[in-house]
């Protein structure tokens, strides 16, 4: 079960996408379980980085009435591989550094993903690489990367205390998409103690303090994709019967 917190922060997120639909040449649909499951994997995975692959769920295409309720002015409908599926399980490829996350040599990652995946080997069609303690906003080895992407790429910033090793880094330009703008700080006996931190979004497996989260995708021309966090059926959590 999608911990409430987060739950609380895709609908916010997920109106977002909707109100700022035609700003955006395509959409993804995102389920949240898998959301939750990559959340977890970047913690157990810190101080490095990760980089996740996916395949579109061929078993889960998009409806027309969903397609047509989200997507924007602007919508190129043939724009990248997959676009019409929901986006399929997550599989974590590779943890690093900014650099090293993206290269994974194809011959290291055949044998890996060879049982369920196939003959298609490390040829995933979606991307999503994280940044702890950093703002999803992609640098220019992020960029090159997406070079080699069929689908799209995301990328999951992550603002966490304790910091260890990453304190917190937002000297980059670029559109930011938080899954919460507002965080209320909880009152009560302890809250003196905390004055002079930050508002806590949730708390992770590890122990982690989460302050914040942004997700963005992008495609391989530079355009910006948006993203919805769905349920396993395709639904946008958060914004009701009639959007």
């Amino acid at each position: 079960m999608v911990e409430p917190w987060l739950l609380d922060s895709v609908a916010e997120y997920n109106q977002s996408s909707l109100n700022n639909r035609d700003g955006y040449s395509a959409f993804v649909l995102l389920p949240i379980r898998h959301l939750e499951n990559i959340l977890k994997w970047a913690f157990e995975a810190l101080p490095d980085e990760i980089l996740i692959g996916f395949d579109p769920e061929q078993s889960k295409p998009i409806s027309q009435e969903m397609n047509d309720l989200l997507c924007g002015s602007e919508h190129q409908p043939e724009l990248f591989a997959g676009q019409v599926f929901l986006i399929g399980e997550p599989h974590l490829v590779n943890r690093g550094d900014s650099f090293s996350v993206h290269h994974v040599p194809e011959e290291w990652v055949d044998d890996l993903f060879s049982n369920d995946r196939g003959s298609r080997g490390a040829r995933f069609t979606h991307w999503m690489h994280t940044h702890p303690n950093c703002v999803a906003i992609p640098s220019a080895a992020d960029a090159d990367a997406a070079q080699y992407t069929q689908g799209v790429d995301m990328i999951l910033g992550i603002e966490f205390s304790p910091e260890g090793p990453l304190p917190w880094f937002e000297d980059a330009e670029g559109f930011r998409r938080p899954l919460k703008t507002e965080i209320e700080e909880k009152k009560g006996w302890g809250s003196w103690r905390s004055r002079n931190r930050k508002p806590v979004l949730g708390r992770a497996p590890t122990g982690h303090f989460i302050h914040g989260l942004e997700l963005i995708a992008f495609h391989r021309t530079g355009v910006g994709i948006n993203v919805f966090l769905v349920d396993d059926d395709g639904n946008p959590h958060g914004l009701g019967p009639d959007y």
